[in-house]
């Protein structure tokens, strides 16, 4: 089982019906880490409040998470605006699970990152939730339509592949919307003078510097267990890894390490 340092998820959206939780749980079983944040939308309560939806995987999840805990490894989570009710208890632990806002997360080799969900750079989240919403509503019609998509692609045997992912990516105002997050992402980590930040809420995985006065600014984006089935790792000297679980038992059986790993960046 790989072991590494820090590994930081976001948006899970467990109670979601196009939450990847078996996903999430093979992934689990293979990774270990001495810290596990966890940078919000782990649990989806916009849509629990429209309907209940909480398969068994959803709730191993919850399971596992809480083992790693009691294995000894440290755990913080960080909520996002679709868990946003559990920041009334920011500053709180439950079950070895401490709550916060934000932190600042030392990496192996001595640079300070600022992690946060990232929603408060998302204007339609900001000032008109009722948009918001309604997207999230449309964003899950599509997903269902992705889940079609990827049960026929598994019995062609081809890998796990979004849908959503893809038509988000080929649509201009979406791309603009994300160029602008992640500048606005980038612009505070240097006003707050850290070495980078790392946030999660649009579902797009991206681990680049950003140019700034200083030098440069560390930008990383965990993504999502959703669409891009991502998690960002934190090797014991310091690099930083963004792995894609596309097929990961079958890579580690036939010995390949990580599946399908995406850039590694270090200092």
């Amino acid at each position: 089982m790989p072991h590494v340092r820090t590994l930081f998820l976001s948006d899970l959206h467990l109670g979601m019906k196009g939450a990847q939780a078996e996903r999430v749980l093979d992934f689990l079983r293979h990774y270990d880490a001495d810290r596990w944040i966890l940078v919000g939308d782990i649990l989806d309560g916009w849509a629990l409040a429209r309907g209940w939806h909480w398969p068994q995987a959803h709730n191993d999840v919850i399971q596992k998470l809480l083992r790693k805990v009691r294995a000894g490894a440290e755990m913080v989570y960080v909520p996002g605006n679709h868990d946003g009710a559990a920041r009334q208890f920011v500053g709180l632990s439950f079950g070895g699970i401490e709550v916060r806002r934000d932190l600042i997360h030392e990496t192996a080799d001595g640079r300070r990152l600022l992690v946060l969900h990232g929603d408060e750079f998302d204007g339609a989240v900001r000032f008109a939730p009722w948009l918001s919403k309604l997207g999230a509503r449309a964003y899950e019609a599509a997903l269902r339509a992705n889940t079609v998509v990827a049960a026929v692609r598994q019995r062609l045997g081809y890998p796990y592949w979004s849908l959503a992912a893809y038509l988000k990516g080929r649509t201009k105002h979406a791309v603009q919307y994300m160029a602008e997050f992640e500048g606005a992402v980038a612009r505070r980590a240097m006003a707050s003078g850290v070495d980078g930040i790392v946030c999660g809420h649009i579902h797009r995985p991206e681990l680049r510097a950003f140019a700034s006065g200083r030098g440069e600014v560390l930008y990383a984006n965990c993504g999502d267990w959703v669409e891009s089935c991502t998690a960002l790792a934190e090797m014991h000297d310091g690099t930083l890894e963004l792995i894609r679980w596309g097929e990961p038992a079958a890579a580690l059986a036939r010995g390949d390490g990580h599946a399908n790993a995406l850039p590694v960046l270090a200092a």
